[in-house]
């Protein structure tokens, strides 16, 4: 096989479209059901096989955490948005993927999963992450079951132990570096960062006999139970961010889904609402990348130099200006452009810092 760097395919409605009805969709949103029926019932302690793959990639991962630490953010007290120390970081994992895949990957294959590796970190000239970046980590691990790296046996450990190894790596890339939500749908989306936490944690809770949807609301089961299952650390997490009001006000979707009587409905909801609200969104699919081992033939080719200054690709169409017939070339920019919005963890840690009196 000829490995190659993943590109972008999905520039248009058309494109998605397409991709919707592609063996690449079937195989990328399986993987994701077959990891959530395999954590059905499971803390995230739960005993599992620890390959000796799944290890590297741990090792891999505390590597990582371990330079972000190496990496302080820069003076930027005045700012509520990315700290631009992240590009730094980025810049090191971008570097490092040889040094960091030797012993994981076929050398051939590293220029192609490496892509998928260091984008589902967020995005170098906005700092900025979101459901797309989180997406492309998923896109990793199905290469590299692709590649035999993985297999099938590894799949608890990958969602117990690799992935919420990676939400917490990312969750100190967003407590440190401020990361910037991408396409954030305010109070109308789960989390400004995440989605998945929340299908493979009500995976977890499936059949508990005392926490239930509504337990979300009790802040001392939320506490003691944030360790064991990925939801309620979700929830936590939102909880210490956004500390006025409650659900009801800055997590309305949150608090709706509460309702539900069974943990069953809440994840067949999640499932559903993941590939409506994430893969069928051309604002966070035009992101998906696309190579020989996750092949999709359709759309169009696109190069990250294509990409403008909000690290997008904007399609382009031809526009009627006249009745004469005169073309011209207009943009059409999709959803997720628009006035950058700051972190909501920058806003609560500055709230947080004593106000200097006057004379200090």
């Amino acid at each position: 096989m000829e490995y190659v760097v993943p590109s972008k395919r999905i520039v248009s409605k058309e494109d998605l479209d397409e991709f919707l009805k592609s063996d690449a969709y079937k195989e990328y949103i399986g993987y994701i059901e077959r990891l959530n029926d395999s954590v059905k019932n499971l803390k995230n302690d739960a005993q599992v096989e620890i390959s000796k793959n799944v290890q590297t990639i741990l090792t891999i991962l505390d590597t990582l955490s371990r330079w972000v630490k190496e990496i302080p953010p820069v003076e930027n007290s005045k700012s509520r948005f990315g700290n631009p120390a992240f590009r730094t970081f980025y810049e090191k994992v971008k570097n490092s993927i040889p040094e960091l895949f030797k012993d994981l990957v076929p050398e051939p294959a590293i220029i192609e999963v490496g892509k998928y590796f260091y984008e589902s970190f967020g995005n170098e000239k906005r700092i900025d992450y979101g459901t797309g970046h989180e997406a492309n980590f998923m896109a990793w691990l199905l290469c590299l079951e692709k590649l035999n790296v993985l297999t099938e046996d590894d799949d608890k450990a990958v969602v117990l132990r690799v992935f919420t190894k990676y939400i917490k790596l990312m969750r100190q890339l967003q407590f440190d570096y401020w990361l910037e939500p991408a396409g954030s749908h305010g109070v109308w989306g789960l989390d400004d960062y995440h989605f998945l936490p929340f299908l493979f944690g009500s995976a977890q809770l499936l059949n508990h006999k005392h926490i239930k949807p509504k337990s979300i609301h009790d802040s001392e089961t939320v506490e003691v139970f944030s360790e064991q299952y990925m939801y309620l650390a979700c929830i936590h997490f939102i909880n210490t961010v956004k500390t006025t009001a409650s659900l009801r006000w800055h997590s309305p979707m949150l608090d709706d889904i509460s309702a539900c009587k069974t943990w069953i409905k809440v994840n067949e909801g999640m499932i559903k609402m993941y590939k409506a609200e994430v893969l069928a969104k051309l604002p966070i699919m035009q992101h998906f990348m696309f190579g020989s081992l996750i092949h999709f033939e359709g759309g169009h080719a696109q190069s990250d130099d294509l990409e403008d200054d909000c690290g997008h690709i904007h399609e382009v169409k031809p526009k009627v200006v006249g009745e004469d017939g005169v073309f011209a070339l207009g943009q059409e920019y999709p959803d997720c452009c628009g006035i950058p919005v700051p972190s909501a963890i920058a806003a609560a840690a500055l709230k947080s810092k004593p106000r200097p009196l006057p004379f200090d």
